[in-house]
């Protein structure tokens, strides 16, 4: 079976973040998991943040998959212009949009830029995804999001509204990523737009 690689935002390790239950409930399944470990230096670094995926990546020998979360999906995406591997799919959570400001507290433009993230790559991924994102996310429209999916040759599944799906907006487990990830392994990737669930 693949390995499940969960590549994180640019957050700190958060118990009740969606994520970290995740990894913990496919690990006591027997699944093997592994994280991409929060940056302790150089956050904002775009080439720090997938040099660590691809160090991770390195020691794993066989296919996996990608969960990637908010920075994390922009982590992939960036690591998938450069690097190979045995990736079978990639679920992209809650993708920020780079491309317009953020809400205040978060990188502004100038320092996205400066640090590696713009422009965001704009072509097709090399393997099979799914983004899935709210309605109300505070970091991306709709609009913005179906159009980085599309761009990706990614299918859109759309969470109502779920905000940034991180334990800011209320949420910690969430049972669908199974669903999203089983998905994945079967080659279920590809549909129309699916509602929340």
């Amino acid at each position: 079976m693949p390995t499940i690689v969960i590549v994180p935002g640019m957050r700190e390790h958060v118990e009740d973040h969606w994520q970290t239950i995740l990894a913990e409930r496919l690990g006591d399944a027997g699944r093997t998991v592994r994280t991409v470990p929060p940056l302790v230096r150089n956050r904002l670094s775009r080439d720090a943040h997938v040099a660590h995926v691809v160090e991770v990546m390195l020691r794993i020998t066989g296919p996996v998959i990608i969960v990637a979360h908010s920075a994390g999906v922009m982590t992939t995406v960036q690591w998938a212009r450069w690097h190979e591997a045995d990736v079978r799919g990639a679920l992209l959570v809650a993708p920020p949009d780079f491309g317009t400001p953020l809400p205040d507290g978060y990188p502004t433009p100038g320092e996205l830029a400066t640090h590696g993230w713009t422009p965001v790559p704009r072509t097709p991924l090399p393997f099979p995804s799914i983004v899935a994102a709210g309605s109300d996310d505070p970091l991306a429209s709709p609009g913005r999001v179906a159009e980085l999916a599309r761009e990706w040759g990614s299918r859109l599944v759309e969470l109502g509204p779920v905000g940034h799906l991180n334990p800011a907006s209320g949420h910690g487990p969430w049972p669908r990523a199974e669903e999203l990830v089983a998905a994945l392994e079967h080659g279920r990737h590809h549909g129309a737009p699916q509602p929340a669930a």
